[in-house]
């Protein structure tokens, strides 16, 4: 049994390493791509989809839903929510410190160097990894571990706004992938953390208004 865990970390940390490689390759693929498939409606849409799908709009929609479960007494979701809520910062925080630290330009800007170091300000050089990816993310795929057939369709959600990121040229493939990777083990490690602390507790970890 000890051995599961290990395998399954051991398998997840290879297939990561795979997608983040097959990303960086891919990018100026990727990236020519979005340039030659430009349309007025679409851009529309996909700024719109940039627009609401940013880490506030999750943190609020979270709220509600956390509001909601807890009207209705339902101590599981309310559970859920509060550790989607919580991956969600974690992933935001640590995509935040990664991109001052790297200072990787965007797509849209025409730099010398795509690495520039650290940079405090400056929007145009905080490309890696993608924000809005990491949170979104992250949020959802709490969800998709505390109950598949909901979460499994809501990762549409985040896999729209990675494509709306890199159609506008605020991100590189990398971007969103590396990102995606950062919330689903800013998940884990929250859900991991949190089901610990009930069995501590004695509690049970699901059930509807346990």
């Amino acid at each position: 049994m000890t051995q599961r865990p290990l395998f399954y970390w051991t398998v997840g940390i290879v297939i990561a390493a795979i997608a983040i490689a097959v990303a960086f390759h891919f990018d100026e693929v990727v990236k020519t791509w979005m340039l030659d498939h430009q349309s007025h409606t679409t851009r529309a849409f996909m700024e719109n989809v940039s627009r609401f799908g940013d880490w506030p709009e999750h943190a609020l929609a979270g709220l509600g839903l956390m509001a909601l479960a807890r009207w209705r007494r339902n101590k599981k979701w309310t559970r859920i929510i509060v550790a989607a809520l919580i991956a969600l910062s974690i992933a935001g925080l640590t995509g935040r410190v990664i991109k001052i630290s790297t200072g990787r330009a965007r797509p849209s800007v025409k730099a010398e160097q795509m690495w520039n170091g650290p940079r405090l300000s400056g929007s145009k050089y905080h490309s890696f990894p993608s924000g809005h990816v990491d949170a979104s993310v992250g949020f959802f795929s709490v969800l998709l571990l505390a109950n598949w057939r909901i979460g499994l369709p809501c990762l549409a959600i985040p896999a729209l706004i990675g494509f709306s990121r890199m159609y506008l040229g605020a991100h590189y493939l990398s971007d969103v992938v590396c990102a995606a990777v950062l919330g689903i083990v800013s998940a884990i490690v929250v859900v991991k953390l949190m089901e610990r602390r009930l069995e501590k507790r004695g509690l049970p970890g699901s059930g509807r208004g346990d």
